[in-house]
């Protein structure tokens, strides 16, 4: 089966491509074969299932290529044959048909990159990746549309950073899993985060893809004889978008990533560990405080003995603190023994209730002096709907029994996360948030001079998803210029340089300590200097493309009205 219509009749001349008629159907212009009346509609849908499969089969399997193109995988070239694959299976269909290839190829990619969700239950990674699959749907029509336009290839690149700008805000804030930008943290087009931010990664893979897709559709729409071997203009007509694929892809090899530190801090990353994996992770009330309280003692004591350096600070991960220290005198103390042993401010990742709403808890970063005990925090800005708060709670609790496993909604903190930590002004991004461009921006632009990702990833260990997250760590390092810590009770905890490099990691369910020089930077990258503008305008762009090319549609059907009277 052809990747598009397959215009040309036998006797080489070419009639006009098909146009999708008000029921989304390909329906052929003036010119074509007609089609056959008598057709029952038992018959017609029989016809349209065996032409459908093939496409349907390619589609999913495009999916899960995608799905494979991100860590734990990281096979990133299969990114750009994804897009590739998704722009020849809508180029020039019907609208129906299009939906219908968008839903099975975002159905299939989201399960496959989701299904560490399977932790919590199979229906949570179906419920995800079908609500998630319906943006791709509305791509894949996009497509459809835009395909035939001239210079195709730029409004389909367009449109895919459409898609990730409404994803990613949409609906109960967004969920960025999943962008193609976050599939390339160790390929050619990465740099280029440094200009754009994660849309502009996106932009370049979703671009080269399609331009794929048209070399490809220049090939296959040339054949010429009876072997089906392309002659040479078939070959001219495929080479520039080829080339331009090209071009596009060694962009990223021009964009230049500084690393020169304007200082450095030396630093110490305490991994404590859990009890087990999986949803009851916290085991016994103080043990994963105890965990890295310990740890930290022993460093301290490795200090004083002259086996490790002194640092200048310590970093604790999310939850590290399974206790509200502030309610707690066990924890408080706990923390203060780990604190005066090691003799340097640590960054406490710990559950605060709220102090003015009662039922409401608070994850926290706080800088925990050795001196003079908690001090200036952070409050994560975006709680994770029902896995750190349940919307519309009261409905739904139930009928899904299994939300009373989140017995308090988490508050959300306003500001960003810029804490002075001993000689070092960091910036606090918690967990999921290291997937939300604005929260990263807004924590560099407000003085950070090292990133901090503190986050617990016990319940989803040993799933592929504490690699997907790490990668965006890579991703965001680059992007800002800025090295980043990578703090978890289970790992991966990491320290990532600012050009993307993993410096040191550890091992999932281990007990560990790193420790590193990490640098500390001032300056700020082209992508914090422009924001969001970008993203705003290339999506803009790409829903005028789908205006541009409904309306082209319609003079088209016009002016064949008028030829037929």
């Amino acid at each position: 089966m052809p990747p598009g219509p397959d215009t040309t009749a036998d006797n080489g001349h070419r009639h006009p491509p098909a146009v999708a008629d008000a029921s989304g159907e390909d329906t052929p212009s003036a010119g074509g074969p007609p089609r056959a009346r008598s057709e029952s509609r038992g018959a017609r849908f029989a016809r349209r299932c065996r032409t459908g499969a093939p496409r349907t089969l390619a589609a999913a399997l495009a999916g899960l290529a995608l799905a494979a193109a991100f860590p734990p995988y990281d096979v990133w070239p299969l990114s750009l044959l994804a897009v590739a694959a998704l722009s020849l299976l809508t180029h020039g269909r019907g609208l129906r048909q299009a939906a219908w290839t968008g839903l099975v190829f975002g159905l299939a990619f989201f399960l496959g990159l989701l299904k560490w969700l399977h932790v919590i239950g199979w229906d949570a990674v179906i419920g995800l990746s079908l609500l998630q699959a319906l943006f791709l749907t509305a791509l894949a029509t996009g497509l459809a549309l835009v395909s035939r336009l001239p210079a195709w290839p730029l409004w389909t690149a367009c449109l895919w950073v459409a898609e990730e700008w409404a994803r990613d805000r949409i609906p109960l804030g967004g969920f960025p899993w999943g962008r193609l930008a976050f599939a390339n943290t160790g390929s050619p087009f990465t740099p280029l985060a440094a200009l754009g931010g994660a849309p502009l990664v996106t932009f370049a893979v979703a671009l080269c893809g399609a331009l794929l897709a048209a070399a490809g559709l220049a090939l296959w729409r040339g054949r010429e004889g009876a072997a089906r071997r392309p002659g040479r203009k078939t070959l001219r007509t495929a080479a520039p978008p080829a080339a331009a694929a090209l071009v596009v892809s060694a962009c990223g090899f021009l964009v230049p990533i500084p690393t020169d530190a304007d200082d450095t801090v030396e630093i110490a990353v305490v991994q404590g560990n859990v009890q087990q994996p999986g949803m009851d992770f916290l085991g016994r009330p103080m043990m994963i405080l105890n965990n890295h309280v310990e740890p930290t003692v022993q460093l301290a004591k490795d200090i004083e003995a002259g086996r490790a350096e002194q640092p200048d600070l310590v970093i604790w991960p999310e939850n590290a603190s399974d206790l509200d220290p502030h309610r707690f005198s066990e924890a408080r103390e706990a923390i203060d023994r780990a604190a005066k042993a090691v003799g340097v401010p640590i960054l406490v990742g710990a559950l605060v209730d709220h102090p003015t709403k009662e039922g409401y808890v608070e994850n926290q970063g706080i800088v925990w002096d050795p001196a003079t005990g908690p001090g200036a925090s952070y409050t994560k800005q975006h709680p994770v709907p029902f896995g750190e708060y349940v919307p519309y709670r009261e409905q739904l609790s139930k009928i899904i029994t299994r939300l009373d496993r989140v017995p308090r909604d988490f508050w959300p903190g306003e500001g960003s996360g810029v804490l002075q930590v001993g000689p070092a002004r960091l910036g606090d991004v918690i967990c999921f948030e290291v997937a939300y461009d604005e929260i990263v921006r807004d924590t560099v632009t407000s003085g950070a001079r090292a990133l901090v990702i503190q986050t617990n990833n016990a319940t989803y260990g040993n799933t592929g998803q504490p690699e997907q997250q790490l990668a965006m760590s890579r991703l965001r390092a680059m992007e800002h210029g800025r090295a980043i810590v990578t703090a978890a009770p289970s790992g991966i905890s990491a320290i990532v340089a600012p050009d993307g490099t993993i410096e040191q990691r550890t091992e999932e369910f281990t007990q560990d300590v790193l420790t590193g020089s990490l640098p500390l930077r001032d300056d700020i990258t082209v992508a914090d200097r422009v924001g969001p503008a970008p993203e705003w305008i290339v999506a803009f762009i790409g829903l005028l493309s789908c205006a541009a090319a409904v309306a082209a549609g319609r003079r088209g059907r016009t002016q064949e009205k008028g030829q037929q009277q």
